[in-house]
């Protein structure tokens, strides 16, 4: 009897293990391309055969992989001497890599979209549709800047380290993906962050850390045990993790204080004026357009202006809701749910369905399509009384 793969663990192990070819000497892009031949070969192995040591194992065999992949390059073959110093099978370092590797892979080399790009496939584990998805481009331009920033880095040495504001965007886009289901991977995106905290004084960081806290205190009212959505509004407020909150209160403020105004701070005070109402009809949601508005002068986001239209719907009404939307490009990602949101509310039931149905068409993930498909199913339900 075999068991399967411990996906979870071979993701966590992935970026020390990366780390430990990149210190030996091995080249990024070489070295990532072992790592994952090396996990499909626990893939086919471990279910029969589970390692004492799992990080060891994976270490061994894509230093094996690396080496195989150096020797077959003749452009490479002065890396041949290589071979003599491969680590013979054992423990492997307990050492933590991962917010080094952050660090690394935001290289002065790089743009900042190539630095994030690399880095979330590298060493955050997401594929390159998840990446396209959170950047907004099609996927085959997502792999050729992908691509390209392999070969940027290819050669280079990784003793110049990137700036913060880059690690945090790649934590930040890394969390997201996380939270939109993969519990795990926002956890790992909150101890990360809070690693950054404690070694760096730096207000966005504080600001991130607190955003991750305040909406990952909500993780557990997001879903329906059968894994329907559940809006914001409707979730049971006496669930949410009220020492999530308080942390995330606490260190937002102590931020806020200096003076130094970011974007995760800014989306930090909306996501604790959403936490600090006691009921959905108690948001202050007047506070929160003045939150969008300074968000919107710091980042100038579509996807900023497209929830700024929505508070502003929850603020002043639907109609004004539906002005501020009639700005925006159409084509932008949730656009059509928000209209659907907001013709509902203004009392067009027949519209609200028809878009409601429409958006379930574009929605980007099976949760959300089934979300809004149950809500054209509603109104067209009550519509035929």
């Amino acid at each position: 009897m075999t068991s399967p793969v411990d996906e979870a663990l071979l993701r966590s192990l992935t970026p020390g293990v990366l780390g430990i070819l990149v210190r030996r000497g091995a080249d990024f892009a070489a070295a990532e391309d072992a790592v994952q031949d090396a996990l499909v070969e626990a893939v086919r192995v471990w279910p029969a055969d589970p390692p004492r040591d799992p990080k060891g194992w994976l270490v061994t065999v894509a230093w094996r992989k690396f080496l195989d992949a150096t020797r077959a390059d003749t452009a490479r073959r002065r890396r041949e001497d290589l071979v003599d110093e491969e680590p013979a099978p054992g423990p492997a370092s307990a050492a933590d890599d991962t917010l080094q590797l952050y660090f690394l892979c935001a290289h002065p080399s790089l743009t900042a979209s190539s630095a994030v790009a690399l880095t979330l496939r590298a060493v955050g584990g997401l594929t390159t549709r998840q990446i396209a998805q959170a950047y907004l481009v099609p996927e085959a331009t997502m792999a050729q800047r992908i691509s390209r920033a392999k070969r940027t880095v290819a050669d280079v040495r990784f003793d110049q380290p990137g700036d913060v504001a880059t690690v945090l965007r790649v934590l930040y886009l890394v969390f997201n993906e996380g939270y939109s289901g993969d519990v795990d991977l926002a956890a790992e995106s909150i101890r990360l962050t809070r690693q950054l905290a404690a070694a760096i004084d730096h207000p966005e960081v504080a600001g991130l850390l607190a955003l991750m806290l305040l909406h990952h205190a909500r993780r557990a009212t997001r879903t329906a045990p059968d894994g329907r959505l559940i809006p914001l509004a409707e979730q049971d407020r006496g669930r949410w993790d009220t020492a999530s909150i308080a942390e995330g209160v606490a260190i937002l403020q102590a931020a806020l204080a200096r003076d130094r105004l970011g974007e995760f701070q800014a989306q930090a005070a909306i996501a604790a004026l959403h936490a600090d109402a006691p009921t959905a009809e108690e948001t202050d949601w007047v506070q929160i357009v003045e939150w969008y508005d300074e968000l919107t002068q710091l980042t100038d986001s579509p996807i900023v202006r497209l929830n700024r239209a929505v508070a502003v719907g929850e603020a002043d009404g639907p109609r004004a809701g539906l002005a501020a939307l009639a700005a925006l490009d159409d084509s932008l990602p949730r656009h059509t749910a928000v209209a659907a949101y907001l013709h509902e509310r203004d009392g067009d039931l027949t519209t609200a369905a028809r878009l409601y149905a429409e958006a379930a068409h574009k929605a980007p993930n099976l949760a959300e399509r089934d979300h809004l498909t149950r809500q054209a199913a509603r109104l067209n339900t009550s519509r035929g009384r």
